[in-house]
């Protein structure tokens, strides 16, 4: 049985993920795998990040025979064991942890009146009198629907 190391497609439609993996050489590329060794993401912006690999893993599977694939061979050499970009990628891991700074939203330029409210000319009075939102309907009394019921209401106070 010979081993390869290569990457397998996960994710969704335009979201590509991949798990590197050591994979027995007759399985298909997304089929059975004997270890996950790392993962590849190309979505995240900043290069360095991309890659995660099990660099004491990898060693046991290179030490075996396990041959990578072309993809998979640059990502050792650049993130393996002894790889040329390992400062850089842990630089850039730090980075991605950090919690990103999110500025304070800007004043609304213009705030519609909720449905259904008032409108605003039936709020100036209560302001010109001085009277607060709630006291002018306690404080107002009701005017007399007819002129019949204005005429009827005089004598029954006297």
């Amino acid at each position: 049985m010979s081993v390869k190391i290569r990457m397998k497609k996960m994710g969704r439609k335009h979201r590509p993920f991949f798990r590197i993996c050591a994979t027995d050489s007759r399985s298909p590329r997304d089929g059975k795998v004997l270890e996950e060794l790392g993962t590849y993401d190309p979505m995240i912006a900043d290069t360095d990040a991309r890659v995660t690999l099990n660099n004491e893993r990898l060693k046991y599977w290179l030490s075996v025979g396990a041959q990578p694939s072309d993809n998979v061979k640059v990502f050792i050499k650049k993130y393996g064991p002894e790889g040329i970009r390992v400062d850089a990628q842990q630089a850039a891991r730090e980075r991605l942890a950090m919690p990103k700074e999110v500025p304070p939203a800007p004043e609304p330029v213009y705030v519609p009146p909720p449905k259904g409210a008032a409108a605003p000319a039936a709020e100036a009075p209560a302001e010109v009198t001085g009277e607060t939102a709630s006291e002018p309907e306690a404080a107002a009394e009701p005017a007399p629907a007819t002129a019949e019921e204005g005429a009827a209401s005089e004598p029954a106070a006297e």
